[in-house]
């Protein structure tokens, strides 16, 4: 039996519990911000756009900033908050997050929300990225020039909550496995980079003659 099995048996013998956001916790939306407000330094913040280029499951600092006096009129999210994405081009758009863990509160973008609860923000995070996030989202998103979830339907969305103790766990085991993914896919593209370089020395016969290592007549 795995750790899990034996935490959920011993833990909650009558099944995990499921329930909504909006009964969970908290949500709040950020304040417009346009990029070229943003700065090399100031205060933290997180435009939509970088959830999907610049984050994974979970950050404690942030890309880009803004002036103090632009932040101090938008809105923050705080250290185990899970920062989300609620409005795009597409519906695949919606749902991206990533647990914020810095000590720093971060300022964001009116196309994204903070959820605030006490359940372990990574998570969270985690449940974010599965079919069952998804697929419940997708029946509450709407959809006209940008498809976009309000903060109601959001609220509708259910989340398996387990005890602490399994929550850590899990977060444990999918870190163990993050890492592992990120260094295969390192290791992947060294060896794409070694393959292309042999490949374009092998097959790059002027050079090779012009220095005296290829052939002669």
């Amino acid at each position: 039996m795995s750790r899990i099995d034996d935490l959920l048996q011993r833990l909650c013998p009558k099944g995990v519990e499921h329930r909504t956001i909006g009964e969970i916790g908290t949500i709040t939306r950020g304040k417009r911000f346009v990029k070229a407000d943003m700065i090399e330094s100031g205060v933290p913040c997180i435009h939509y756009g970088e959830l999907y280029t610049k984050y994974g499951t979970w950050a404690d600092t942030a890309f880009s900033y803004l002036d103090p006096k632009v932040a101090s009129r938008l809105r923050f999210a705080s250290k185990g908050d899970v920062i989300l994405v609620s409005a795009g081009e597409t519906v695949e758009d919606i749902g991206k997050s990533v647990a914020w863990l810095g000590d720093e509160d971060v300022v964001i973008h009116d196309a994204l929300y903070a959820i605030r609860s006490s359940l372990d923000p990574k998570y969270v995070a985690y449940f974010s990225q599965t079919d069952d996030f998804h697929n419940q989202i997708r029946r509450h998103i709407s959809s006209s020039k940008i498809s976009a979830i309000s903060t109601q339907n959001l609220a509708k969305v259910q989340i398996p909550v387990p005890p602490s103790q399994i929550q850590r766990e899990i977060v444990r085991i999918l870190d163990t496995f993050s890492k592992l993914e990120a260094e295969l896919e390192a290791e992947l593209e060294a060896r794409r980079k070694q393959y292309t370089f042999y490949r374009d020395q092998l097959l790059t016969f002027t050079e090779r003659e012009r220095d005296g290592s290829g052939g002669r007549e």
